[in-house]
């Protein structure tokens, strides 16, 4: 049977408030993590961690397995409760703020996208998502359209492939045009078409305002979209700055362009091809 409307997503975030949380007031920043410190049992998850984000950014953060990419993450949307330290999203602390409230703030797509969605068909995920929102009828189904032509309305969620259902739960968090977005490992699963069809959506969302925070391995992505990056190693920052110092000062985090063409600092095909022409 299917369960009831926003079931889904409040249970990502496992928490339930009894009233709505305050109105949050204008920031310079979307979202700002002051020393935070993270420890999950014997693990120190995250360790004096610092990290603005500001209105129409995009920060790539990359690291190895375990480095802390996925806590962080969890931080700014309040699945993690910080030992140490602040986390700021749109003004709000994320782990004391109802997710009703901070939905429209911060919207995370987290690696498993089908945690986002509980409905029976792409139709009924969509008028969900629209009336979770307050957006108008339709907003939702938009979204699915171009990001995932061809998709009937009556198309069951659980038959979508991993990288459908990555583009249906990021259409369902776009919906409610939260200024904070937030995407775990966001190409896992995409072929080409599809991850041509994502880099357009986000880099439009950028342009629009919107701030992107992405835990990634994927080293082209980070060169196509990102403005910073932020490499991560056993919970701590160990290097914060624009995508081309970084990644040309960390040959593991390189794309190929980068590492082909060095020590020229391009990092994807469309500079090479745009200094060649």
């Amino acid at each position: 049977a299917a369960r009831p409307a926003g079931t889904g997503r409040r249970s990502l975030f496992r928490r339930r408030f009894p009233s709505p949380g305050p109105v949050p007031a204008p920031v310079a920043h979307v979202a700002e993590v002051r020393s935070l410190s993270v420890r999950r049992d014997r693990v120190q998850a995250l360790r004096d961690v610092d990290l603005t984000v500001a209105p129409g950014e995009t920060i790539a953060l990359m690291g190895r397995n375990g480095a802390g990419k996925s806590t962080l993450l969890g931080s700014l949307v309040g699945l993690v409760e910080p030992s140490g330290g602040t986390v700021l999203a749109g003004g709000l602390v994320p782990h004391r703020t109802p997710p009703g409230d901070l939905l429209r703030q911060v919207g995370l797509v987290p690696q498993d996208p089908r945690d986002l969605l509980y409905a029976d068909t792409v139709a009924a995920e969509c008028a969900a998502a629209d009336r979770d929102a307050g957006a108008a009828p339709g907003t939702c189904r938009a979204l699915v359209s171009r990001l995932l032509p061809d998709i009937a309305d009556a198309t069951h969620p659980r038959d979508l492939s991993e990288g459908q259902s990555l583009a249906l739960a990021l259409a369902v968090i776009l919906t409610a045009r939260p200024p904070l977005l937030l995407l775990d490992e966001p190409t896992r699963g995409l072929d080409y078409a599809a991850k041509a069809r994502l880099v357009a959506v986000l880099r439009e969302l950028a342009a629009e305002g919107h701030a992107i925070v992405l835990a990634t391995h994927d080293v082209e992505l980070s060169a196509e979209l990102a403005h910073r990056v932020v490499l991560l190693a056993e919970g701590e920052v160990i290097a914060d700055g624009p995508t081309d110092d970084i990644v040309v000062s960390s040959p593991s985090f390189a794309p190929q362009v980068t590492k082909i063409l060095a020590p020229q600092r391009w990092l994807t095909v469309t500079e090479v091809r745009e200094a060649l022409a």
